[in-house]
């Protein structure tokens, strides 16, 4: 239960501590017990959990449960950790971080006790933070600018607060300790020894948290009533945040269970209570590589703390997307995506009411700059999840620039106009054939009949290949099936065979994604939709997708968020599909290894085992196969990313231009985002990627973010 409520620690530690008073077996066994789930949960990665055990151990002292002394060696024990040599950087930071996150409860105890041997432990700390490598932190920060709040390390931060605890003489005023009230019958109890704790060493396998970079939002000027903000370097904020923080993990399952213990936080009358809250789901949701929880969680929390503080947390609100506008031009690319999705959902439960004057200033920038281009992803997302005209008629007529196109069909053979068109003879008899229900047969006759752009007229070599063909039928077929998705998708079905014929070449594939976006180009849900649904049907394949998008077709479109929503589909189909042979074939050894086991000498039983073998077999080919395609589509992304980037940085090289532009952040904020996204897949295939791509004599500008990605492993 303790493990539940942190914010209650404490309660249960004075609980023990009293039991242990009258009973002091008990003690012993608890202490025991609490000594085995830990080395229990740090077997099993289990690092979250294992820093709260860690922490009620310490705060056992405070009760006379536990000596001082021994619950000193276990965290010198744990900072020895740092001087292991060829182990991870995450490991070591990892166990400091424990030592320190327990000092806010402990500390004073300690220090009163072993002030010497505190000392000492402070001064190792603080030698391996300033020999810790950090080239990980740009690609984990929300803003690039310092200003007006530092974007730090979180271990730097801690250590920042400590050292402000400890010049405070480890005085802190916000964790209750409920301890004190019973210190006569507690300084009585006998204490326990904690059992010599070593920590085991490196496992290869090991998952140690990430690091991550402290979210700052608002401080003591932005919350102008009430109780004041505690600063960024007290204890108490950190505190504050851990606790609300673990409310969250506890109960994110159920929104109204958390907004309500979110809201009757203990101390809440000390505290801006809702600005705490609100910086932390910000914090959360735009922490990187991926937030704890998943995104849509965070907007229903907020809607359900808004319903239950109607008088004041919308107020906050308010004031914090205020301030999330104003500081874009510094935001990190994939923190502006989530802030768009949160920011188009959040508004439509509230009718999309919003003072849209407010930020009139994005109309006199370039449509490239952050700001417009957040109004016009927002006003396109919530079009999503409303109609065109409801958003047209939701923004004042000025942002008219900005409001996204009628998402409407554009069917180039539609009327006597493209009559000149060399394809409009075909589309008219394909659309008849298509509506009379004709063959698939029949249909390919048809399109035998397209001229062909490719083909010279004294050209006999044969047949090449024919754009023109994919044209006339997927833009005719579309149109037919441009009522719905589901009017789509049985189109799409029911001519599987004609489209798998038009696409058996990578041209044949790219065409056909090519007809799709410029037919539907004012709909980018339906084109996300459509590229779907063809590669789950293998119309067209991973690399195809990714080649389109980086394609001189698309350039125009590279920083629109449907581009990106794509690509990620697409690398995460690819993930799926490996997943799911590996699966089966660990099923099939399984099942071998099962039949090994109970073999008799009967025929039946070694003939079964000879298919069992058959399979994995097979099973080990596609597996293979997949992960060179799996290779192939990262090799892909990460060589368009190389050029695209190349030829942006010896243009402005060449033309003295500052290599800054809007268009520059996006591209390489969005190469950071592939990589963190991935990690864990594109981990495996480091040693292809360095040996092909990142060489040393790629440009330092590109070469910094797998530096980066690289530093977050160590």
């Amino acid at each position: 239960i303790a493990r539940l409520l942190p914010e209650k620690l404490t309660v249960y530690t004075t609980l023990v501590g009293l039991l242990n008073a009258r009973n002091y077996n008990f003690g012993g066994e608890f202490v025991e017990a609490m000594i085995r789930q830990l080395k229990e949960t740090l077997k099993n990665n289990l690092y979250t959990e294992a820093v709260y055990l860690v922490r009620f151990l310490s705060d056992l002292v405070n009760c006379h449960v536990i000596a001082a002394p021994s619950m000193m060696a276990m965290f010198e024990n744990f900072v020895s950790v740092t001087q292991e040599e060829d182990v991870p950087q995450v490991r070591s930071d990892w166990f400091v971080y424990v030592v320190l996150s327990c000092l806010p409860w402990v500390g004073k105890e300690l220090y009163e006790k072993k002030d010497v041997e505190m000392d000492r432990l402070l001064s190792q700390i603080e030698g391996y933070l300033k020999r810790r490598v950090k080239t990980h932190v740009p690609m984990l920060q929300v803003w690039t600018a310092e200003k007006p709040h530092p974007q730090e390390e979180y271990l730097d931060c801690l250590w920042a607060q400590i050292q402000k605890l400890k010049k405070d003489r480890w005085q802190e005023r916000h964790i209750l300790r409920p301890y004190i009230a019973f210190d006569s019958v507690l300084c009585e109890a006998l204490q326990h020894n904690l059992p010599p704790f070593t920590p085991q060493g490196h496992m290869p396998d090991a998952q140690y948290p990430m690091p991550r970079v402290v979210f700052r939002m608002f401080d003591y000027t932005d919350a102008p009533e009430g109780p004041v903000m505690p600063g960024s370097h007290s204890v108490e904020r950190y505190v504050i945040e851990e606790n609300l923080h673990y409310i969250i993990k506890t109960h994110w399952k159920e929104r109204k269970t958390c907004a309500a213990q979110l809201l009757s936080y203990p101390g809440k009358n000390k505290i801006p209570l809702n600005y705490h809250i609100v910086e932390v789901i910000f914090g959360e949701l735009f922490q990187l590589p991926c937030p704890p929880h998943i995104d849509v969680m965070y907007t229903t929390l907020l809607i359900e703390l808004c319903k239950l503080q109607p008088g004041s947390l919308p107020q906050v609100l308010a004031q914090a997307t205020e301030m999330l506008y104003m500081r874009l031009d510094t935001m990190n690319t994939t923190c502006i995506e989530r802030l768009i999705n949160w920011f188009s959902h959040h508004l439509s439960n509230f009718q999309f009411r919003w003072s849209w004057d407010d930020w009139s200033d994005c109309l006199a920038l370039d449509l490239e700059m952050p700001k417009p281009k957040f109004v016009k992803e927002v006003l396109e997302k919530s079009m999503r999840l409303s109609y065109h005209q409801r958003i047209v008629d939701i923004v004042p007529p000025t942002f008219s620039a900005l409001i996204p196109a009628e998402p409407i069909f554009i069917y180039k053979y539609e009327d006597e106009s493209a009559s000149s068109l060399p394809g409009y003879p075909v589309a008219i008899t394909v659309g008849n054939a298509i509506k009379n229900r004709a063959s698939n047969e029949e249909i390919l006759t048809i399109l035998k009949d397209v001229p062909n752009p490719n083909q010279e007229d004294d050209d006999d070599e044969g047949e090449r290949f024919n754009p023109l063909k994919i044209d006339v039928f997927l833009q005719t077929l579309l149109h037919l099936a441009a009522k719905s998705f589901s009017h789509s998708f049985s189109a799409l079905g029911k001519f599987h065979e004609i489209l798998k014929n038009l696409t058996e070449r990578d041209e044949g594939k790219l065409g056909i994604l090519k007809v799709v976006y410029e037919a539907w180009r004012n709909h980018p849900q339906m084109i996300a939709v459509l590229v779907d649904k063809m590669i789950r049907t293998q119309i067209v394949d991973c690399a195809a997708v990714a080649n389109w998008l980086f394609s001189q077709d698309m350039a125009h479109e590279f920083t629109r968020l449907f581009v990106w929503e794509i690509l990620h589909s697409t690398i995460r189909k690819m993930d799926k599909h490996v997943q799911k042979i590996q699966q089966e074939l660990e099923g099939a050894k399984d099942k071998l290894e099962k039949q090994q086991h109970k073999r008799d000498m009967d025929k039946a039983s070694e003939d079964e085992e000879g298919q069992l073998e058959e399979q994995i077999e097979r099973l080990q080919e596609k597996v293979e196969s997949a992960q060179s395609e799996q290779k192939n589509l990262f090799l892909v992304i990460f060589q368009r990313f190389i050029m695209l980037l190349t030829e942006h940085l010896v243009r402005c090289e060449t033309g003295s231009v500052d290599i800054s532009t809007p268009w520059y952040k996006n591209c390489i904020e969005r190469l950071q985002q592939i990589f963190l996204m991935h990690h864990v897949t594109i981990q495996q295939y480091m040693g292809t990627l360095e040996n092909l791509l990142f060489t040393a004599e790629l440009d330092h500008h590109i070469l910094a973010v797998y530096q980066q990605f690289c530093a977050l492993q160590l």
